[in-house]
């Protein structure tokens, strides 16, 4: 049973409606209902997870394999251009379980990339300064 009040565990569980694209033993592929373009498509682990860091590296490794069979179909399919492959934790998160959106892309399709501004470090010094505290943390 899924995290009560979780509308992904309540598709997953086929409590609400979704229209499905993938299922499998351990994921589920749906449309967004408020899709960027149509086939915007989402991927969900069947179990409640919240965030990339709180699943157990196999079902991360399904899930990017389930995004990665989605995103070619969507290509064939659609004839996308290519795909765009996000996934927010906590923060834009809309939905609190873990989940890859795989969004349908063509040439001139107005979307610029990420879709906040980007800037460059400072300095090298500021941006080694960055490298070191990351490879710090993933000695730890």
């Amino acid at each position: 049973m899924g995290a009560s009040g979780c509308i992904f565990c309540a598709i997953v569980e086929g409590r609400a409606s979704s229209h499905r694209v993938l299922e499998s033993t351990d994921c589920v592929a749906f449309l967004d209902t408020r899709p960027l373009f149509p086939g915007h498509v989402l991927v969900v682990p069947r179990e409640h997870h919240e965030t990339i860091a709180d699943l157990p590296p196999a079902l991360a490794g399904s899930l990017f394999e389930h995004a990665r069979r989605v995103s070619m179909a969507v290509e064939s399919a659609l004839g996308a251009d290519g795909t765009f492959v996000a996934m927010n934790n906590r923060v834009s998160q809309s939905v609190p379980h873990a989940h890859l959106h795989v969004v349908p892309r063509k040439r001139g399709d107005g979307l610029r990339g990420f879709f906040w501004p980007r800037h460059k470090y400072a300095s090298e010094a500021e941006a080694a300064a960055v490298a070191e505290k990351l490879r710090s943390a993933l000695r730890a």
